[in-house]
Protein backbone atom coordinates (compact mmCIF):
# COMPACT_ATOMS: atom_id res chain seq x y z
CA UNK A 1 0.00 0.00 0.00
CA UNK A 2 1.12 3.41 -0.78
CA UNK A 3 2.09 6.02 1.60
CA UNK A 4 -0.11 9.04 0.99
CA UNK A 5 1.45 12.33 1.40
CA UNK A 6 -0.18 14.61 3.98
CA UNK A 7 -1.69 17.83 2.78
CA UNK A 8 0.09 20.68 2.84
CA UNK A 9 -0.94 24.23 3.09
CA UNK A 10 2.14 26.38 1.45
CA UNK A 11 2.05 30.33 2.01
CA UNK A 12 1.00 30.39 -1.86
CA UNK A 13 -2.01 28.02 -1.28
CA UNK A 14 -2.98 30.08 2.02
CA UNK A 15 -2.82 33.31 -0.22
CA UNK A 16 -5.00 31.88 -2.91
CA UNK A 17 -7.58 30.90 -1.12
CA UNK A 18 -7.65 34.30 0.62
CA UNK A 19 -7.98 36.19 -2.67
CA UNK A 20 -10.54 34.01 -4.37
CA UNK A 21 -12.65 34.45 -0.65
CA UNK A 22 -11.86 38.44 -1.45
CA UNK A 23 -12.84 38.54 -5.26
CA UNK A 24 -15.94 36.22 -4.62
CA UNK A 25 -17.26 39.07 -1.44
CA UNK A 26 -15.87 42.45 -3.79
CA UNK A 27 -17.97 40.75 -6.63
CA UNK A 28 -20.67 40.02 -4.31
CA UNK A 29 -21.24 43.51 -3.07
CA UNK A 30 -20.44 45.19 -6.71
CA UNK A 31 -23.19 43.26 -8.36
CA UNK A 32 -25.92 43.49 -5.77
CA UNK A 33 -25.09 47.34 -5.07
CA UNK A 34 -25.34 47.70 -9.11
CA UNK A 35 -28.72 45.88 -9.21
CA UNK A 36 -29.95 47.96 -6.41
CA UNK A 37 -29.00 52.00 -7.88
CA UNK A 38 -29.82 50.63 -11.32
CA UNK A 39 -33.36 49.93 -10.04
CA UNK A 40 -33.80 53.09 -8.22
CA UNK A 41 -33.23 54.89 -10.75
CA UNK A 42 -35.55 53.39 -13.28
CA UNK A 43 -38.25 53.50 -10.52
CA UNK A 44 -37.14 57.52 -10.37
CA UNK A 45 -36.95 57.85 -14.36
CA UNK A 46 -40.56 56.40 -14.65
CA UNK A 47 -42.06 58.27 -11.49
CA UNK A 48 -40.67 61.52 -13.88
CA UNK A 49 -42.82 60.20 -16.96
CA UNK A 50 -38.82 60.17 -18.90
CA UNK A 51 -38.22 58.00 -21.41
CA UNK A 52 -34.70 56.72 -21.92
CA UNK A 53 -34.16 58.54 -24.72
CA UNK A 54 -35.48 62.03 -23.11
CA UNK A 55 -33.27 60.44 -19.65
CA UNK A 56 -29.92 60.59 -22.12
CA UNK A 57 -30.78 63.93 -23.97
CA UNK A 58 -30.92 65.36 -20.88
CA UNK A 59 -27.46 64.15 -19.51
CA UNK A 60 -26.24 64.89 -23.21
CA UNK A 61 -25.10 61.35 -23.50
CA UNK A 62 -25.97 58.58 -26.67
CA UNK A 63 -29.34 56.84 -25.58
CA UNK A 64 -27.09 53.43 -25.56
CA UNK A 65 -25.13 54.73 -22.78
CA UNK A 66 -28.76 55.10 -20.70
CA UNK A 67 -29.97 52.13 -22.37
CA UNK A 68 -26.90 50.41 -21.42
CA UNK A 69 -27.06 52.04 -17.60
CA UNK A 70 -30.76 50.90 -17.38
CA UNK A 71 -30.65 47.57 -18.89
CA UNK A 72 -30.64 44.18 -17.29
CA UNK A 73 -27.25 43.56 -17.72
CA UNK A 74 -25.31 46.28 -16.61
CA UNK A 75 -21.76 45.57 -16.20
CA UNK A 76 -19.39 48.43 -15.03
CA UNK A 77 -20.87 51.72 -15.43
CA UNK A 78 -19.18 54.61 -14.85
CA UNK A 79 -19.32 56.63 -11.71
CA UNK A 80 -19.69 59.65 -13.47
CA UNK A 81 -22.94 58.05 -15.94
CA UNK A 82 -24.65 57.19 -12.40
CA UNK A 83 -24.01 60.54 -10.75
CA UNK A 84 -25.26 62.38 -14.16
CA UNK A 85 -28.51 59.76 -14.34
CA UNK A 86 -29.56 60.08 -10.45
CA UNK A 87 -29.24 63.53 -10.88
CA UNK A 88 -31.58 64.07 -14.17
CA UNK A 89 -34.05 62.33 -12.44
CA UNK A 90 -33.82 64.35 -9.20
CA UNK A 91 -31.73 61.82 -7.02
CA UNK A 92 -28.07 61.79 -5.61
CA UNK A 93 -25.65 59.50 -4.88
CA UNK A 94 -24.50 59.22 -0.72
CA UNK A 95 -22.82 56.13 1.09
CA UNK A 96 -24.14 54.41 3.72
CA UNK A 97 -22.26 52.52 6.48
CA UNK A 98 -22.83 48.68 6.09
CA UNK A 99 -24.75 46.81 8.93
CA UNK A 100 -22.58 44.65 11.36
CA UNK A 101 -24.36 41.48 9.27
CA UNK A 102 -23.17 43.15 5.83
CA UNK A 103 -19.51 43.84 7.37
CA UNK A 104 -18.92 40.95 8.66
CA UNK A 105 -20.08 38.81 5.51
CA UNK A 106 -18.37 41.07 3.02
CA UNK A 107 -15.84 43.67 5.03
CA UNK A 108 -14.27 40.96 6.95
CA UNK A 109 -13.64 38.62 4.05
CA UNK A 110 -11.92 41.10 2.18
CA UNK A 111 -9.79 43.07 4.90
CA UNK A 112 -8.91 39.21 5.52
CA UNK A 113 -7.13 38.51 1.84
CA UNK A 114 -4.72 41.95 2.43
CA UNK A 115 -4.09 40.95 5.87
CA UNK A 116 -2.76 37.35 4.56
CA UNK A 117 -1.03 39.15 1.36
CA UNK A 118 1.00 41.40 4.23
CA UNK A 119 2.05 38.84 6.70
CA UNK A 120 5.81 37.99 6.29
CA UNK A 121 6.36 34.33 4.89
CA UNK A 122 8.43 32.49 6.53
CA UNK A 123 10.48 29.46 4.44
CA UNK A 124 11.63 26.74 6.85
Amino acid sequence: MRDVPAISHTTSDVLMQAECVRHRAAEAIRIASLKKIVAQLNCAREASNLTKSQLARAIGSDPSVVGRLLGAHTENPTLATVVEVAAAVGLKLCLVPMSAEERARITEPMLSAETARSRPSYQG
